[in-house]
């Protein structure tokens, strides 16, 4: 008797392949059409939950620097906030990261080894869980996929197979954006070097003609006699106070190109530490700013920046990031708003905490947990998120601490903690 093959579509070998095959087609069209990180992250995550119908799900890349996973992306009623890290040895993440190999965990209330502070935080209940390797091609892994909650039965084979197609490409895909950034930066830093080179040779007659200037009125002052020079006190000194700014000015902008092309490099040269006073590189930053905020009727205080005892910083870099924080809060602030920034010294911390505070329009709380993330970057138009960097990596620099206050419709407060002597001891969070 002649036995009788079963139709193709009763064939559930077949039927499971061509469903992958579909899947596969699906997510590498969405993949492969931007080479935007943030994007293809989101991407690959919806096509993973909704491929094996699961009801939560996030993707952890590593950072090398810190040994952390990081949560870049989370989908469901409860995410994990953008920025959120746990150590890459902790968790059933941890462990697929360290070894490379998936897991499917059924119970994962019988995990010893599960990293339940994530739960506790989000008030999420994981019944089940898939965790997958990202990695490059025959490389390290580069971060970690998880898939909750599967909504029909437990995880199966049949899943783990179909997510290991989509991990698959969603790695590829991520190094294939991480390249695109690299050959960015590259270009960036040529560019810059151009334009540093450029500024320089611009910028040379305004600070040779603002010296000529000067020169002058100095004589002009000098042929008055001394009741008619006694009228004049007032605009002697904004002459001089003008010629200050534009010399200070020429030569911060120098340092601000060269700042941004090691920010984007990734380096840092040694702070250069030296008594400092804070109210006078405050003064400076106001003196600067002072023009830009009257045009946008927005007045800049400053409050108890006098008493501040005399401390160890980097002057030179203490001027760029409240440069940052003003400047920033300068467009996100309306017409008839203020921004403050104030201090107090707090000698039982050997620190002095500062603030920049404005009555802005506020942050929104995703973009206030990632701001000082690895994955930081700016929503405004034409706005980069190298902003953020340099004021953090200032702050780091001084072994300080900072934090950010924002509600949306609230304004927002960030606060500075800077030791007294950051060559001795970093002050302790939590202040």
């Amino acid at each position: 008797m002649t036995k009788v093959s079963q139709p193709e579509s009763n064939n559930p070998e077949l039927l499971q392949a061509q469903h992958q095959l579909a899947a596969v087609q699906r997510i590498s069209q969405a993949l492969f059409q931007t080479i935007d990180l943030d994007q293809l992250v989101a991407v690959t995550l919806r096509a993973a939950l909704e491929e094996v119908d699961a009801e939560a799900g996030s993707i952890l890349l590593a950072d090398h620097e810190t040994e952390q996973l990081v949560f870049q992306y989370s989908l469901g009623e409860k995410p994990v906030p953008r920025g959120t890290t746990i150590p890459w040895d902790k968790g059933i993440s941890g462990a697929v990261f360290q070894s490379g190999e998936p897991q499917m965990t059924s119970a994962v209330n019988q995990s010893t080894i599960h990293y339940r502070q994530i739960d506790q935080t989000t008030e999420f209940v994981t019944r089940n869980m898939i965790t997958l390797p990202l990695r490059r091609w025959r490389g390290e892994p580069i971060g970690v996929l998880n898939v909750l909650n599967k909504r029909k039965g437990p995880p199966t084979d049949d899943d783990l197979s179909l997510l290991t197609i989509i991990s698959a490409f969603a790695a590829l895909a991520i190094q294939q954006a991480r390249q695109f950034e690299d050959t960015k930066k590259a270009e960036t830093l040529t560019l810059l070097g151009d334009i540093g080179h450029d500024m320089k040779n611009l910028l040379q007659p305004v600070l040779v003609g603002a010296q000529l200037l000067k020169a002058e009125v100095d004589d002009l002052f000098a042929g008055m006699d001394e009741a008619e020079l006694q009228k004049k006190k007032r605009s002697q000194r904004l002459c001089d106070d003008a010629a200050g700014i534009v010399q200070k000015g020429v030569e911060r902008l120098h340092d601000r190109v060269k700042e941004i092309a090691d920010c984007v490099k990734g380096l840092n040269s040694d702070p250069n530490f030296a008594p400092c006073q804070l109210d006078m590189v405050i003064d400076d930053v106001i003196k600067t700013l002072f023009l830009v905020a009257k045009e946008k009727q927005i007045t800049l205080h400053t409050d108890g920046l006098n008493s501040l005892p005399e401390f160890k910083a980097d002057e030179r870099r203490l001027y760029n990031a409240f440069y940052n924080l003003v400047n920033n809060a300068i467009p996100e602030t309306p017409p008839g708003g203020s921004i403050t920034v104030g201090g107090r010294p707090d000698p039982t911390s050997g620190a002095i905490e500062v603030w920049v505070t404005d009555t802005g329009r506020g942050m929104p709380p995703e973009i206030r947990e990632r701001l000082f993330s690895a994955r930081a970057m700016s929503t405004k138009k034409g706005g980069t998120g190298l902003g953020t960097k340099i004021v953090k990596d200032v702050v780091d620099a001084h072994q300080g601490k900072i934090w950010v206050e924002s509600e949306v419709g609230a304004g927002t407060t960030f606060h500075l903690l800077l030791p007294l002597d950051p060559t001795k001891s970093a002050p302790q969070a939590g202040l």
